[in-house]
């Protein structure tokens, strides 16, 4: 067997075995844990690409068949009693594997969606923010409510160079676009550095909306590649890096990507760990929770270490997860102080999440489960991930193990719509 085919079936082994395991150590899970999470085949994948699917691309003025190629990585919100999916698509014509657009999908269960419109919500245009944002487009959304009613989007624009960007919008239909979120921080120095994926800290509602929240007069988003970074706002819109000059909080982004910051470098408030699932890189998934009396809970995502120096990727030295292939993601959690937003309490030592069945396994990026998406919606979690790099799916924790969710987290069982805050626009 080749590497690659090799690993497949190993994952289809270890899948099985995974799921046996997990049914029998479910309970072996730490209390801070938000879960358990159950895939279901029958319902996955939620939401694939879809080649009819066509739009005027403003920048190439013809059209493209935007969502062709690849539908994953999407963030997720829940209004009017409705999921709405928040994607990333990519078509076949940009020279970066396809150029990404922003597509949005609804379900009143959760996992049959409906596209909205056969066009994308987000993309690029001949506008001031073209440069950074083509050809690779925008990438990974994920979005999380204000309390005056307004979603607050942080993706990735991508030229080649990643750049973290917020965007802002009434309806989830037509956004406007603020550009780099840290472009006026230390007097633009991070305008060209290598920045992406912003989790905002959020509280939970009483109806479960997840809610942007500040923590001693600021909000916090965990941010980066490689290592979870933090930085602040007023806002939601400017963002200000936490930073630091000495040798631990020395900037580990992408190597050619540290740009020109030599003295504000930011501080990492954690990174990967020899010999475990996420040895290679970490980066964070979707919105950070606060959970009264407890901390913040960080759901993340992470690549097992890929040994270039063996053409088969496994690492020899104990570097990385031997019971995982090379190069594989899966997701982890972290609970961070409420009083210190920068500083770990608990993390757990295996993944709790990771490819299990073929859709996973196989795909433009093969072994991948990347999470995003968060919404409490009927009685239960939701989580949405991109599977491969291709498809969405879906897990979600079975409402007979939630029975403290209540007490946790103050959400009123009943509830089935949203309370759209104050200067919220219908859906």
């Amino acid at each position: 067997l080749e590497p690659m085919q090799m690993w497949s079936w190993v994952g289809r082994l270890a899948g099985f075995l995974a799921v046996v395991a997990g049914s029998i150590g479910a309970s072996a899970a730490p209390s801070w844990m938000l879960g358990p999470f159950e895939r279901h085949p029958e319902e996955n994948p939620v939401l694939g690409p879809d080649s009819s699917s066509l739009f005027h691309c403003p920048v190439l003025d013809k059209e493209v068949r935007w969502e062709a190629k690849d539908v994953f990585n999407p963030a997720a919100v829940t209004a009017n009693g409705t999921v709405y999916l928040v994607y990333r698509a990519e078509d076949e014509v940009g020279r970066l594997a396809g150029t990404s657009r922003i597509g949005l999908a609804h379900s009143d269960d959760g996992v049959r969606f409906e596209r909205w419109s056969s066009e994308p919500v987000l993309f690029p245009q001949l506008d001031k923010f073209k440069a950074i944002e083509w050809e690779g487009g925008i990438e990974d959304p994920r979005v999380v409510q204000a309390d005056d009613g307004r979603f607050v989007m942080t993706y990735t624009a991508y030229d080649g160079t990643a750049r973290l960007c917020v965007a802002t919008s009434r309806d989830l239909r037509h956004w406007e676009k603020h550009g780099p979120a840290f472009a006026e921080a230390y007097a633009g120095k991070f305008t060209n550095t290598w920045t992406k994926s912003g989790s905002i800290v959020c509280r939970v509602a009483s109806d479960g909306r997840l809610v942007a929240v500040q923590i001693e007069g600021v909000y916090w988003m965990y941010w980066g590649e490689n290592f979870i970074h933090a930085a602040t706002s007023v806002d939601l819109v400017h963002w200000v890096p936490l930073t630091a000059s000495s040798s631990v909080g020395q900037y580990r982004g992408r190597p050619e990507h540290r740009g020109e910051s030599d003295t504000e470098t930011p501080v990492p408030i954690f990174g990967p760990r020899r010999g475990m699932f996420d040895s290679e890189l970490v980066e964070p998934g979707p919105p950070a929770i606060v959970v009264p009396g407890e901390g913040i809970l960080f759901i993340y995502n992470s690549k097992n270490k890929w040994c270039s120096s063996y053409h088969d990727g496994i690492c020899r030295n104990g570097e990385s997860d031997s019971r995982l292939a090379p190069g594989t993601y899966s997701a982890g959690q972290v609970l961070l102080s409420l009083d210190d937003p920068t500083k770990v309490l608990e993390r757990t030592d295996d993944p709790f999440m990771k490819p299990e069945f073929t859709f996973e396994m196989t795909g433009q990026v093969a072994n991948v489960v990347f999470v995003e998406g968060l919404v409490y919606h009927r009685g239960s979690w939701f989580l949405y991930y991109g599977t491969a790099d291709s498809k969405i799916g879906v897990a979600r924790s079975p409402s007979s193990v939630l029975t403290d969710v209540s007490e946790r987290f103050g959400i009123v069982a009943s509830s089935t719509g949203i309370d759209k805050g104050e200067g919220g626009d219908e859906l």
